[in-house]
């Protein structure tokens, strides 16, 4: 098969670890990671180091946060009253709660970070947002 070219639909196994070299993520033990390259369905960095892969083909790649989870924003840690939580939610920090963007109306996926008496802090930022990332791959497909 050839070298994968922006809108090929290719398959790879991978790996996602953090610079200590905890692993994050990976296709070990699921199926393998099914896309099309170059468009966009994949993190930046990913997407651009398949371009050009064969299968068979390994590579190690590093992806900052600006071709991967974008940088950690300070004002998508927000605090929100109490009592807007539903009645039968109990936050608790750790917990992960949906909400819905006012300006774009699309759901956000925030973390509760801290529970006050009168206030909740929210962190809304991914939790991948800000780091350095490490992925192995491998096309098979």
């Amino acid at each position: 098969m050839s070298q994968a070219n922006q809108g090929d639909t290719i398959k790879i196994n991978y790996t996602g670890k953090f610079e200590d070299g905890t692993v994050f993520d990976s296709s070990e033990e699921k199926e393998p990671l099914e896309f099309t390259a170059g468009e966009g369905q994949m993190i930046e960095g990913v997407d651009d180091a398949v371009i050009g892969m064969s299968v068979g083909d390994k590579k190690n790649v590093e992806v900052p946060p600006e071709k991967g989870y974008g940088n950690r924003m300070e004002e998508m840690v927000v605090n929100i009253d109490r009592g807007q939580f539903p009645e039968d939610l109990t936050p608790e920090p750790g917990l992960t709660i949906q909400l819905m963007d006012q300006n774009s109306g699309k759901p956000i996926i925030a973390t509760i970070v801290e529970v006050g008496e009168a206030e909740v802090t929210i962190d809304a930022n991914h939790p991948l947002a800000g780091k350095n990332l490490f992925f192995d791959i491998e096309r098979i497909g």
